[in-house]
């Protein structure tokens, strides 16, 4: 059930539960009933993101949520105090809180309030027989009169950025056999007819003429087609012009360089993490009212063994005549971007960024909660840091070494797919790189956050649709280079 967020002056009577701002220092608000030396005595601080949940004889159940001291109030700890006061709420289907109101707050922490609070209830029940009972479905957010416009505009952006983190955590759990890149592409042309988008879709027949030799050989060993989906959003007198490529393998089973039957393998589901996020931010700009232009492809396809698979030894010719020796089926990703990431560069953007679930290494090198960042342009990979930044998703910069461009050297194409047993992270951005021309580029590698085994913060098990956010951020704040 979606979650629904209105504004009042003052907590309804009839809400479920109140959640009550608490610092770490200074008064207590008097709506607890309890002084600060019995919060502490209940293992209560006011730290950020704690909660102490407070059942009372009649009327609402008082939830006491940590907001800490003035200076740790960022946007991010706005979230994840919303998202600890969410789970508070258990079962509870309404609920009433002033922490969009907290001094210190402002626009930013209000739409990070908001964002907290849809991300930290949604879950995933398509294919549930049993859904699991209601919970939280309306909050209501308390604001005074002087901060109230600042919140309502924090609020309706955060609703917009929460609903696109919805739609692409959607589309990454579910499973494979219901979500094929036809099917895809028939959720992107819907998307589009509702948000004032232009979309055209490239079958088999269209990648053949187009010369998208990257698409067409990951393919072969799927009986479901492929699809390349091509968006844009154009606003009036465009301040800037933005390219999103984002890998969409439906499912990659590594083709016949087969993957090991584990819990890996189940995940590959959501190897499409990347054009889900970029479908996800699409969706949003009209809201947003966005002042860049932005043109995003979608390279969806399933990475399949059959009789019809493509090979180890193989050669393959991208759109932009580059041509890459295939020495393992399952660096499947970067050969569908290659394709995507030539198209972007033919309608001369002012920036490009990919995003794709690519690469193994990056788990090993960054871990699960921090994603890849590489890039030929330093100004432009500064500003998506520091998108990812604001949206609390964090991107850790590894160098582009040129000097490993010969890790890939082939003695029968320009490259070959992969470089070898090290630096796979680096190596297969190189690859990447050899496809974007002149054009400020950054590739997010997303492999090791696109899933969280359990509730952290604004994250919920399953699929994170991270980048999300960061991709929304870095198009809506776009100035040219």
């Amino acid at each position: 059930m979606p979650l629904t967020i209105d504004l009042a002056r003052t907590a309804p009577r009839d809400v479920a539960a109140v959640g009550v701002p608490v610092a770490s220092d200074g008064p207590v608000p008097r709506a607890l009933g309890l002084s600060r030396a019995r919060l502490v005595e209940l293992g209560f601080e006011g730290k950020v993101a704690q909660t102490l949940v407070l059942p009372t004889a009649t009327g609402p159940t008082m939830i006491a949520v940590g907001v800490g001291s003035k200076r740790e109030r960022t946007p991010a700890a706005f979230r994840n105090a919303a998202a600890a006061l969410a789970r508070a709420v258990g079962k509870r289907a309404s609920l009433a809180t002033s922490l969009a109101d907290v001094d210190g707050a402002g626009r930013a922490g209000a739409q990070a309030v908001v964002e907290g609070l849809v991300l930290a209830s949604y879950r995933f029940t398509a294919h549930k027989s049993e859904r699991a009972q209601s919970g939280l479905s309306r909050v209501v957010l308390t604001v005074g009169a002087n901060h109230e416009a600042a919140v309502r505009s924090g609020v309706q952006r955060g609703q917009v950025t929460a609903d696109a983190v919805v739609l692409a955590r959607d589309l990454a759990n579910t499973p494979p056999a219901y979500l094929t890149a036809s099917d895809m592409a028939d959720r992107a042309e819907e998307i589009a007819g509702r948000c004032g988008l232009d979309v055209e879709v490239f079958g088999i027949e269209e990648l053949e003429r187009m010369g998208c030799g990257g698409m067409l050989g990951v393919n072969q060993g799927s009986v479901e087609p492929p699809r390349l989906v091509k968006l844009v959003y154009t606003p009036r007198n465009p301040s800037g012009h933005v390219a999103l490529v984002g890998k969409g393998v439906m499912y990659d089973s590594g083709g016949l360089s087969l993957k090991p039957s584990d819990g890996m393998h189940v995940m590959m589901k959501m190897d499409m993490s990347g054009a889900a996020a970029v479908l996800a931010t699409m969706s949003t700009l009209k809201a947003l009212r966005c002042r860049t232009k932005v043109t995003a492809f979608l390279c969806c396809t399933d990475n399949l063994p059959s009789g019809s698979a493509y090979k180890l030894g193989d050669v393959l010719t991208f759109r932009n005549k580059k041509t890459a020796e295939i020495h393992n089926t399952d660096a499947e990703g970067r050969l569908v971007l290659a394709d995507g990431l030539s198209l972007a560069v033919e309608d001369a953007p002012d920036a490009i960024i990919d995003i794709a679930t690519l690469t193994g290494a990056v788990m090993s090198a960054l871990g699960t909660r921090i994603a890849g960042v590489l890039g030929n342009d330093q100004t432009w990979v500064d500003r998506v840091r520091d998108a990812g930044a604001r949206a609390d998703e964090l991107l850790w910069q590894l160098p582009l070494h040129r000097e490993y461009r010969k890790l890939l050297d082939s003695n029968v194409a320009d490259m070959k797919n992969v470089g070898g047993p090290y630096g796979g992270t680096i190596t297969a951005a190189l690859f990447l790189s050899e496809f974007v021309g002149s054009v400020p580029w950054a590739h997010l590698d997303i492999a090791g956050t696109m899933n969280s085994d359990s509730d952290d913060g604004w994250l919920s098990r399953g699929a994170t649709a991270f980048g999300t956010r960061t991709l929304i951020e870095a198009v809506t704040g776009f100035t040219p280079l």
